[in-house]
């Protein structure tokens, strides 16, 4: 078979969310197909840790990058020689006209459920385009029972047409001798902490979370590590920790690179994910994976991804976010072995290559 693929989201430096799970995707797919050709379609070169061509694996790359799945994308697969028997996007947004059988993969549809978060313009292109990829779509790809049902119930879409490929997630090293102190010193704190670990926003729960920290403090001395981007409406995270005077308790690192989250996660005491909603939650396997026992939001797809090696809090009552948390600082040796062990366990369902041969026999199958 001759495959296309669009591979923008996978073709970013500080991949999160969809391009971390596209660039997966392509990475897994060209190591574990020997028997398809693919032609990858980008509007800038590849990236070099993308793979690299060869008999079977080709980029197109090509402009204007403006309205690209809208236009350029279009152009290219009416007026190319080469005739693919299935296009796919790992996003939301398919080409919107195309001569070719189309697939998509969605993550989960949180602006559907809040889309007062959302500025106007993003919201009507991001609903907009997302409808009528849907609607084209002959298969579409997600990450979790939970989002299969979100897209079931916000689009009517037929259940049996909705596959799920459950994500994999980086496996380290688990004999690395971990450089805790070198974090300690970039970040100016000593002692432990509990991790957060993802994008700044709403959705993420962190000013409950840090609401919840004010509380687990009056009994235990530990920080507090918020580590990664800020995205959108994220202000009203730093305007709490200074309204509860925690900032020199609560420290927020930025945007961390792929070669310093082994050693963040594993110096962690916990790792907390309290979110409201995710389509999965890769970073709870990236924790467990190292041995740190978990605290996830009982909400949305994270049980799918935690298993019975998470403590699960209500998201919605900071005090239930503390008391789970202190729960976990209490465990005693033999305790905390026990739970360490059920996450490497758990850890062990996924894997980006499980994830890829999903997406490949949906692929084949349309």
């Amino acid at each position: 078979m001759l495959i296309g693929i669009d591979g923008n989201e996978a073709n970013q430096k500080n991949r999160v969310g969809i391009g971390q799970f596209a660039f997966n995707i392509l990475k897994s797919i060209s190591e574990i197909d020997k028997d398809d050709s693919f032609l990858i379609y980008l509007k800038e070169n590849p990236l070099p840790d993308l793979p690299k061509e060869n008999e079977r694996w080709h980029y197109r790359i090509f402009g204007p990058g403006k309205l690209w799945t809208q236009l350029a994308l279009p152009v290219k697969l009416f007026t190319q020689k080469e005739k693919l028997a299935v296009f796919y996007s790992p996003s939301h947004y398919a080409p919107r006209f195309s001569p070719f059988p189309t697939v998509i993969s969605m993550m989960d549809l949180w602006h559907h459920r809040h889309p007062e978060q959302f500025a106007a313009s993003d919201l009507y292109q991001l609903k907009n385009w997302e409808n009528y990829s849907v609607r084209k779509a002959k298969r579409i790809i997600t990450i979790s029972e939970f989002s299969r049902s979100e897209i079931v119930k916000f689009y009517h879409y037929p259940e049996e047409k909705i596959k799920i490929a459950y994500p994999g997630f980086d496996r380290f090293d688990s004999n690395i001798k971990y450089q805790i102190s070198n974090i300690h010193k970039k970040y100016n704190f000593e002692g432990d902490y509990l991790l957060y670990l993802g994008t700044l926003q709403p959705k993420k729960n962190l000013v409950r979370l840090v609401e919840a920290f004010a509380l687990v403090i009056r009994q235990l001395p530990i920080t507090l590590v918020i580590a990664g981007k800020k995205g959108w409406l994220y202000e009203e995270i730093f305007n709490k920790v200074k309204e509860l005077k925690l900032e020199e308790r609560v420290i927020f690192t930025g945007f961390i690179d792929e070669a310093e989250k082994p050693y963040l996660i594993a110096g962690a005491g916990v790792f907390v994910l309290p979110s409201l909603y995710e389509g999965f939650g890769i970073p709870v396997l990236e924790a467990m994976s190292l041995g740190v026992p978990v605290v996830s939001s009982s909400e949305g797809s994270l049980p799918e991804a935690g298993g019975k090696a998470a403590f699960y809090c209500n998201p919605y009552r900071a005090d239930d976010i503390s008391q789970t948390i202190l729960k976990v600082l209490s465990l005693n040796k033999e305790e905390r072995n026990e739970i360490i062990k059920a996450g490497l366990s758990q850890v062990e369902k996924f894997s980006w290559e499980k994830c890829a041969k999903v997406v490949l026999e949906t692929l084949k199958n349309v």
